[in-house]
């Protein structure tokens, strides 16, 4: 555009001075043009070259905006291929591992220590493909699979694969808990009622009719992505092989569990001891067909009531912890080294301990695990206001492991009566002591001094003499609101006074 304008100016300057030097040729007419005359000539071409520039600029800009359009078109159909393959991942593979595939290329195998595995399979089956239609045979098939589906996802179980009529799905992975045997066995329990049912609709029909055998075995499996063009994700080890042989060793429209299931679920299921049962490659190994929920956990449509699920919620408790756990020592930065794991944990052992010293109602007790598990966490996300951030975080995890608003808002109640300095229910006083055990013990010197280096870190400057007034006034101040907080103190308040002296001098 620049060299454009240049040589037009250059074509002008060109023509005036051909006029000058013709004006002194003897053969042409004398032309001698005024000043105002060559102004208007110039000013003249300036419009011509302004509106030549004007053009081509409108020119260029038109053929960005198709190129532009062009381009976020091409983006947006990136993007949906990119959200489509996502969403293709996400139905083959756990979301963990669809996401390491697409960021490395790959998925690492990782082994899992506790995990229950489910096989169900349809009693005669080769039978019934021999005789049905086999348009009829999918179209059940992919109705009694649609069904179980929508079951293990209900539980958050995986559905590893079906081959055939056999379907198989494992609890405890990829997420890692505590309470997948009782949800498999639940999950079981769904898939043997509808089956049921349509077995007694088949025969008032005079149809033929499906049976199922389920088995189900706990253990340790290796689980990973195997393929490279057609990618599966599988379980692999002799937790695998046993769940197997349960459901080959079982009965049509029974659950056959092993003795090592049993040991986790006895205390929410009634079950039948079959005894030890001859196993292909395992010998004999202890069994028990599953019943029914026991009576006192169950309503009276034999569903799980609130006992059977506040039973689950003390198991799921144990979950949360481990993972905040995890959370402290993989997310947190080296400057909280007094608000760190080893806080955490002290915490929630100290709050356990004083709850079931001062006989702490269960409900309560809940609400009291809950909040003191999270009750430090917002310090590794906004160190100015931890209680609003310890909050934010309870509210996005708690529902993930099934606890319901309810327990969200009894917990978070009781962060925010810590910060804010109330203490108005046994489980505050008791929250309020287990977060303060600190200043009773023998190492109360040390951890002070990781506070103090702690908080300079983060920008609150606080001198020695300074923090030992600080620190004075505080166990002054403080006392255990709780008898068992303050029989546990095992260093008095006045000799802590002593050894902060002692520490600043």
């Amino acid at each position: 555009m620049k060299k454009l304008a240049i040589l037009w100016n250059l074509l002008v300057l060109t023509a005036i001075l051909s006029v000058n030097s013709s004006a002194s040729t003897p053969d042409i007419p004398n032309f001698n043009p005024s000043l105002s005359t060559i102004v208007i000539g110039l000013t003249i071409l300036a419009v011509i070259e302004f509106g030549l520039y004007k053009l081509l600029e409108l020119k260029f800009k038109r053929k960005y905006q198709i190129l532009e359009q062009i381009i976020n078109k091409k983006n947006e159909d990136i993007v949906r291929i990119k959200e489509k393959t996502e969403a293709l991942l996400a139905n083959v593979l756990p979301k963990n591992t669809a996401n390491e595939l697409m960021a490395n290329g790959k998925a690492t195998k990782t082994k899992y220590n506790f995990v229950t595995v489910l096989f169900s399979d349809i009693q005669g089956f080769t039978q019934i493909a021999e005789e049905m239609n086999p348009e009829v045979l999918i179209d059940e098939l992919d109705k009694f699979f649609f069904h179980f589906d929508s079951v293990v996802e209900k539980y958050r179980i995986e559905k590893i694969k079906t081959i055939g009529d056999a379907y198989m799905c494992a609890g405890g992975i990829p997420e890692k808990n505590r309470t997948n045997p009782v949800e498999v066995i639940l999950a079981a329990l769904e898939m043997q009622e509808y089956m049921k049912n349509l077995k007694e609709a088949s025969l008032i029909q005079g149809m033929k009719y499906w049976d199922i055998r389920i088995g189900i075995h706990t253990g340790t499996v290796i689980a990973g992505v195997v393929g490279h063009k057609k990618l599966s994700y599988d379980i692999w080890g002799d937790t695998v092989n046993i769940a197997s042989r349960m459901e080959s060793s079982g009965e049509a429209g029974k659950i056959n569990i092993s003795g090592a299931t049993y040991e986790f679920v006895k205390d929410f299921f009634i079950c039948e001891y079959r005894g030890k049962m001859p196993v292909k490659y395992k010998g004999e190994l202890e069994m028990y067909f599953v019943k029914e929920i026991i009576p006192e956990l169950r309503d009276e449509n034999g569903s799980p009531n609130s006992k059977f699920r506040f039973k689950m919620q003390l198991i799921k408790l144990q979950d949360v912890e481990e993972s905040v756990n995890k959370m402290f020592i993989d997310e947190a930065p080296p400057s909280l080294c007094f608000h760190n794991a080893q806080l955490a944990v002290s915490i929630t052992s100290q709050a356990e301990l004083l709850a079931t010293a001062e006989g702490l109602p269960l409900e309560q007790y809940v609400n009291l695990k809950l909040a003191s598990a999270f009750l430090i966490t917002g310090y590794m996300s906004d160190y100015n206001n931890p209680a609003e951030a310890s909050c934010r975080l309870m509210e996005e995890m708690l529902p993930l492991y099934g606890f319901d608003e309810v327990y969200i808002k009894s917990a978070r109640d009781l962060i925010n009566n810590f910060f804010n300095g109330k203490h108005e229910s046994e489980t505050d006083k008791i929250l309020h002591d287990a977060r303060y055990d600190y200043l009773g013990r023998v190492d109360y010197i040390k951890l002070s001094e990781k506070l103090l280096k702690e908080q300079n870190e983060h920008g609150i400057t606080i001198g020695f003499k300074e923090w030992s007034d600080i620190e004075k006034k505080l166990l002054t101040e403080h006392d255990f609101l709780t008898k068992t907080g303050k029989l546990l103190r095992s260093v008095p308040m006045t000799e802590q006074i002593v050894k902060l002296q002692e520490w600043h001098n």
